[in-house]
């Protein structure tokens, strides 16, 4: 964003640079609010910032003694309710240090105003709008659609509450996952009505009038509604806060992420040294790793982001990363950023016994963003102290597996399917034929024995839990989880952080993230690796890309990752997996 001088008119963007007066700092949202840096980040730089750097970016002004206040300018931003409330944090350090923060947008949706309820001022361009019609879920049952394709859903789950077989067996909920889906909106629902109360100063009539006006209001109304302080045009954000602090406005712009690259772009031979060569991720001071568990959990390596599925981690990648940490003397702590709905079975498990390894050399406590569910509570449970933010979603205590039998598919195609076997066990996963009683009963057999397996590290990892009220696959906001004893502290990644600097007796300290970044051959292989297409992927890719333009960029993750659920049945009969069901907005 390029701001220029007083006189121009901000159609780019711009904003004016007045006489010396108060001096405000400048911080743009915009984009996708990034868990960690891309592996890429030492070669091309961030293109998008971390939500620590925004954190970090906000510790600095409410050092800084020179500034005054900040606006924070948000354009098209992403993020989830977890990174506001993280945000929210570092907003009340800023306001304590005595500065105000301000929030300038041309638009407010659900975002800005959950954001809004942490600052001192809420800005609105002058013939904006407010648009928020509450928190709304959508689940698809895809059990009739399945059967219509000739296609049955061979899933068992253990746990009443899991849910995460409901998606493909049944066309509406069941009882339990619906007692267990109302009771975590229900808590997400009073933590948004909360920071709304709260933030705006409004009691219980008023926030129902504000409810009912902003679904979609003007910039006016949303302001007689009391969720708006100021309409004001863009150009003249500098004249209104030259009134709000008694003097001119004199714009501090240096607050911004440091996004760039480490490659001299000006020296070819420096290019062609750096990459060639292998990046380096070695602490060089006393430093806190943080390790990111993100996405669906699988066996072996981690995988970037296909048409079908989100990224992913790979228990190999993790065990290889808590390695290197042991390995390196001046990583005094570790704290596991864990945001993922949970995956394979077995390769939780292997990231707990990772887990478990790495506190017998140094402290090792978890920081969940918008959520550790199923597997990734199963690691969660490895870390000595858990923090939650107010919203994180926790739980999910259980387990589901099985596979899709696809004999009437077969017979809707004219597929002929001949299946020859050896060995007592070979028919177990036959495409074409459901399981047995028999079979089924031995598939329950196996999935109890894992059900076992995680409830005792859930005790192991959190004594004096109650499973009785928090297994068998539900779920709850990280409130309720502190009152389960599921988790220890409400806060952020960077109070977890801090936390155990102090802990650790740590004046200073470095932040090194791990894993850590991918050599250019590791960037080769993601990408063409994803681009060998063999015949008729690029078909497969066409109708993905279909599929998204038809449901619509939010409705897409919920089908995609079903999707991709069923994929990881291919080689995992028994999963650790949340729904992938949820649509929230």
């Amino acid at each position: 964003m390029e701001f220029r001088g007083m006189a121009a008119v901000l159609a780019a963007g711009a904003l004016a640079v007045s006489a010396r007066g108060a001096d405000v700092a400048m911080i743009e949202l915009s984009g996708p609010l990034l868990e960690q840096p891309s592996p890429f980040a030492w070669l091309f730089g961030n293109t998008d910032p971390t939500l620590l750097d925004m954190v970090d970016l906000l510790d600095e002004v409410a050092a800084d003694k020179d500034v005054d206040g900040v606006v924070l300018r948000v354009k098209d931003a992403e993020m989830g309710l977890t990174q506001i409330e993280e945000l929210g944090e570092a907003i009340g350090r800023v306001r304590e240090s005595g500065k105000k923060v301000h929030l300038f947008a041309e638009n407010y949706s659900g975002l800005e105003l959950l954001l809004g309820t942490q600052v001192d001022e809420t800005i609105i361009q002058r013939g904006g709008g407010v648009f928020y019609q509450g928190l709304r879920v959508e689940e698809m049952f895809l059990a009739d659609t399945l059967e219509w394709a000739g296609i049955k859903a061979d899933l068992i789950q253990i746990g009443d509450y899991k849910g995460a077989n409901e998606q493909m067996t049944r066309s509406s909920p069941s009882p339990a996952w619906q007692e267990s889906l109302d009771t975590l909106l229900d808590g997400l629902w009073a933590n948004i009505t909360g920071h709304f109360s709260q933030g705006y100063g409004l009691d219980a009539d008023q926030l129902d009038h504000a409810l009912r006006t902003i679904w979609f209001a003007d910039a006016d109304e949303a302001h007689d509604a009391g969720v708006i302080d100021a309409v004001v045009d863009l150009a003249a954000l500098d004249e209104h806060l030259g009134e709000e602090y008694g003097e001119p406005v004199e714009w501090d712009m240096d607050f911004k992420p440091d996004t760039g690259s480490e490659i001299d772009m000006s020296n070819p031979f420096a290019i062609f040294q750096v990459l060639m060569s292998e990046p380096e991720h070695e602490a060089k001071h006393e430093t806190i790793a943080i390790l990111h568990i993100e996405g669906v959990i699988v066996d072996g390596d981690s995988k970037p982001e296909t048409a079908f599925s989100g990224g992913q981690t790979g228990s190999r990648t993790i065990r290889n990363a808590i390695e290197d940490i042991i390995d390196q003397d001046l990583i005094k702590g570790v704290v596991v950023r864990i945001d993922s709905p949970g995956g394979s079975a077995i390769a939780s498990e292997v990231i707990w016994q990772g887990l478990r390894r790495l506190s017998e050399h140094k402290p090792v406590w978890v920081s969940v963003g918008s959520m550790a569910a199923s597997g990734g509570y199963y690691c969660a449970v490895g870390g000595d102290t858990i923090y939650v933010n107010p919203s994180s979603i926790v739980g999910s205590i259980g387990v589901v597996g099985g596979k899709m039998s696809m004999g009437g598919l077969y017979d809707k195609l004219k597929v002929n399917v001949f299946t020859r076997t050896r060995g007592p066990m070979a028919g177990m996963f036959s495409s074409a034929t459901p399981w047995d009683d028999a079979q089924r009963q031995i598939i329950r057999g196996k999935m109890k024995k894992t059900y076992d397996l995680f409830a005792g590290r859930v005790s192991e990892g959190r004594p004096g839990i109650d499973l009785s009220k928090t297994a068998e696959g539900r779920i709850f906001t990280g409130s309720m989880a502190i009152d389960l004893a599921m988790a220890d502290h409400i806060g952020g990644l960077d109070d977890a952080l801090n936390a155990m600097g102090d802990e650790l007796g740590l004046d200073t300290y470095d932040v090194m993230d791990f894993p850590g970044p991918k050599s250019l051959d590791q960037l080769f292989e993601d990408m063409f690796g994803s681009l060998a297409m063999a015949p008729g992927t690029r078909g497969m890719a066409t109708l993905a890309e279909t599929a998204k333009a038809m449901l619509g960029e939010d409705r897409w993750p919920a089908v995609r990752d079903g999707i991709g659920g069923l994929m990881l049945l291919r080689e995992e009969p028994v999963t650790l997996t949340m729904p992938h069901v949820l649509i929230v907005r």
